[in-house]
């Protein structure tokens, strides 16, 4: 029979975490032949941890070292106390590094962090990318479909002989809730200003007269992914017209479908895809010029030789760039290249800084991308966010003009102190906008889905850094809950109703993006629009009606 326990939110389910009963509870996996306990010299304590958490959940300075490794397989494990809930969010938590040997040299080492359930389903719990002399945090989080008698977490990963250290690791329930008020108080510091609308010389004869404000749009852009099968569909147009500011294509746009066939160009579906958003007014993304990626690149394209593949990019960039010549706001440039380096590997380092240099000469206008996932996940090793800094710093050192960060946002188990972490280290280390380029989910459970999207949706709204947000898949029946989507536009969208003052004054708090207000007089009703833009002092703004 299942056991059964009260969610309690934060509190740790690894008994002696922070080591202060020894070694009570822990147990070597595999062939590891030692585990002890050591302690950390002070100024080597990682004193930098994840946004808002408590004093429990600040390095100890103590870990386990576990030693004699003879396998990727060897490592540490421990029960954890209690019964785990279904449906509940649990993130992973600690730090790890490595200890030396030669087979530690490197830039880093995969190690993970998982759970079996019942000795029998292993569930991931979070990697990272761990060095020698270095802590780093572990930031992982799962998820369970039932609630199991049993389950241990395992700490496992890089190569045989390099030891591994273990300082503080944790599992508990996090809480969205509390976290979703915490977002409310920011949300109106970053996306609200005060406004005051100033009648003048009017202000004697209209005094107390009635006063409706209307928000007509929203500074901050919704869209979504869009191919030639949806806008075939009314119900999609529909929704797609009133409630989505930007559109993404699917595939239409990139270099395999445009070019299949060596010398056979195919602009037809991503002409009609632009016709479409043209009518209706949709900027689109230009997604992408190219993959990093090898298994997305076509086969005619791999059979070149060096010399022919040179000549065939500067190709792409040339046809691509000069037919859709200010069209396309944005560009993914070379997509994915923290997964991928095809076009690295074949023509050497500077290429992908020369894809960015060339369609900016191109289209000028257009603002350049880095696109990739996992970034905001913590739970990839090949994709964090000091690495994606790292890339971008060398692409703009070879005189690369990025313009802007793509977070793809395909999203499992999401945490949102996770998310905002990368979004805070991204955004202090380049200045640069980032947009979540192709947010999905692949959570089954279509309540679970709308909630996992709701905690993206609200960290994104709610960070300075972040521009606007595209959908994948939203409308092809395994996206979320249309409702909930509508509900947080509505919740993100600012009227308010009153009288003007003895001054002339009326005031409102509102989100960023246009208005209309309306002015209810003896003499009839009178109409103006206005904008409300980021800014910290509140904004006066002269009606003149």
């Amino acid at each position: 029979m299942a056991c059964t326990q009260e969610v309690v939110f934060d509190l740790n389910l690894i008994e002696n975490s922070a080591l202060e009963d020894g070694l009570a509870g822990w147990a070597p996996v595999g062939s590891c032949t030692a585990l002890s306990v050591q302690e950390e010299e002070p100024a080597k304590v990682p004193t930098e941890t994840i946004n808002d958490v408590g004093e429990d959940f600040r390095p100890s300075g103590r870990y386990i070292l576990a030693s004699g490794r003879a396998d990727e397989a060897d490592g540490l494990r421990q029960a954890i106390k209690g019964a785990l809930k279904p449906r509940v969010t649990y993130r992973v938590s600690g730090w790890i590094s490595l200890g030396g040997g030669a087979a530690a040299e490197g830039p880093g080492h995969a190690v993970r962090v998982n759970l079996r359930v019942d000795d029998e389903c292993v569930v991931e719990g979070g990697a990272v990318c761990a060095e020698v002399g270095k802590w780093t945090e572990i930031k992982g989080a799962f998820r369970l479909k039932r609630s199991p008698c049993a389950a241990a977490v395992y700490v496992q990963g890089a190569p045989a002989g390099v030891d591994v250290k273990v300082m503080d690791l944790q599992v508990f329930a996090t809480d969205r809730k509390a976290r979703f008020r915490k977002l409310r108080r920011k949300t109106d510091k970053v996306r609200k200003r005060d406004v005051v609308l100033n009648f003048g010389s009017a202000a004697s004869g209209i005094s107390g007269a009635s006063v409706r404000v209307m928000q007509m749009d929203s500074s901050f852009p919704f869209g979504a992914c869009i191919n030639p099968s949806v806008i075939q569909n009314p119900a999609f147009v529909d929704f797609f017209t009133k409630h989505f500011d930007w559109a993404v294509f699917e595939n239409e746009l990139k270099w395999y479908h445009t070019e299949a066939q060596q010398g056979q160009l195919n602009y037809a579906d991503s002409d009609a895809l632009l016709d479409f958003c043209d009518r209706y007014g949709k900027p689109v993304r230009g997604h992408c010029i190219f993959w990093a990626v090898e298994n997305t690149v076509q086969q005619w394209v791999k059979n070149l030789d060096n010399d022919q593949l040179t000549s065939a990019v500067q190709g792409r960039l040339q046809s691509l760039l000069t037919r859709y010549a200010g069209r396309f706001p944005h560009y993914d440039v070379n997509n994915e290249m923290l997964h991928g380096s095809y076009y690295r590997g074949r023509l050497g380092d500077d290429i992908d800084a020369f894809m960015f240099r060339e369609a900016a000469r191109l289209d000028p206008g257009a603002t350049l991308f880095v696109n990739d996932y996992n970034v905001e996940g913590g739970n990839d090793p090949n994709a964090t966010p000091e690495k994606y800094i790292e890339q971008i710093a060398a692409l703009q050192q070879k005189g690369a003009p990025v313009g802007g960060i793509g977070l793809q946002g395909h999203v499992t188990n999401p945490v949102g102190e996770v998310i905002c972490d990368a979004l805070d280290k991204l955004s202090a280390a380049t200045d640069l906008p980032v947009w979540l380029t192709e947010l999905d989910v692949c959570e089954s459970d279509v309540d679970l889905r709308a909630d996992d999207l709701e905690v993206v949706l609200r960290e994104a709204y709610a960070h300075p850094a972040v521009e606007g947000v595209v959908f994948w898949g939203f409308m092809q029946g395994h996206m979320w809950r249309q409702d909930a989507f509508v509900d947080l536009r509505r919740e993100w969208t600012s009227h308010a109703r009153g009288h003007i003052d003895s001054a002339g004054h009326f005031k409102f708090r509102g989100y960023h993006g246009t208005y209309v207000v309306q002015l209810v007089t003896a003499t009839g009703k009178v109409h103006k629009t206005f904008s409300v833009e980021k800014g910290d002092t509140p904004l006066v703004l002269d009606m003149n009606l």
